[in-house]
């Protein structure tokens, strides 16, 4: 992705969340040169890479395969002296920005319509060889359990919300003509470098082309303290 594409994400999404009520920590505005002068009692930011996610998965159209995120808090799978164990994001889904179909191995989340328009999500079970199972689901909305077919496509309104356990797999979009929906997440610790698995190989993270000064870091450029 281009660093202009992405600051051009950044802005129109600020208004976004803005519209919605929703309010993003004061780190989320730190630059890079503000960044440069921090010292460790900002590492947990850096470790747990809190703050700016905007992936297009490495399929370079962001419009159609994409995601928004912001990573408000997460605890650390691999550092025993954390205590933390859960997370929080906020996400922005336009419509028909088809995030892929994937489970987490270890993380629980609810995924939450925050507001906005229609959220679609995509349920399977796995099967033992991590493929996509034909047998029905079993998923808790807002507390009520459930059992719905493969592939079912359930429909969020806002206020409404999905718990998905490790190894459902799950794809999610905003539905067409509702308008793009702000979502929360709430879930156990999150770690994108090993706990995500997706049903098609890949990218997680975005190459960035810097063809301009990024407006704020991502989640993996903050530069270390000193």
């Amino acid at each position: 992705m281009k660093r202009s594409e992405i600051n051009r994400i950044m802005r129109e999404n600020l208004d976004f969340i803005t519209q919605m009520g929703f309010h993003l920590p004061p780190f989320a505005f730190f630059t890079r040169k503000d960044w440069e002068g921090l010292g460790h009692e900002y590492d947990e930011i850096r470790d747990h890479m809190l703050g700016w996610d905007i992936t297009d998965y490495g399929h370079g159209d962001f419009e159609k395969i994409g995601l928004f995120l912001f990573t408000l808090r997460n605890g650390s799978l691999s550092d025993p002296n954390c205590k933390k164990t859960y997370a929080e994001k906020i996400l922005i889904s336009d419509e028909d920005q088809y995030s892929p179909m994937h489970f987490h191995h270890s993380k629980m989340e609810d995924i939450i319509n925050r507001g906005g328009g229609v959220l679609v999500v995509e349920v399977y079970n796995a099967t033992d060889d991590d493929g996509l199972a034909d047998t029905d689901v079993t998923v808790t909305l807002d507390g009520r359990v459930m059992t719905v077919p493969a592939g079912c496509k359930l429909r969020l309104m806002p206020g409404e919300s999905i718990t998905l356990p490790p190894r459902q797999y799950h794809a999610f979009w905003a539905e067409r003509g509702s308008g793009k929906v702000l979502i929360g997440e709430v879930s156990m610790v999150n770690d994108d470098n090993t706990d995500n698995r997706f049903y098609e190989e890949q990218g997680r993270f975005p190459t960035v082309e810097e063809d301009e000064e990024p407006l704020y870091p991502l989640c993996f450029e903050y530069p270390r303290a000193r």
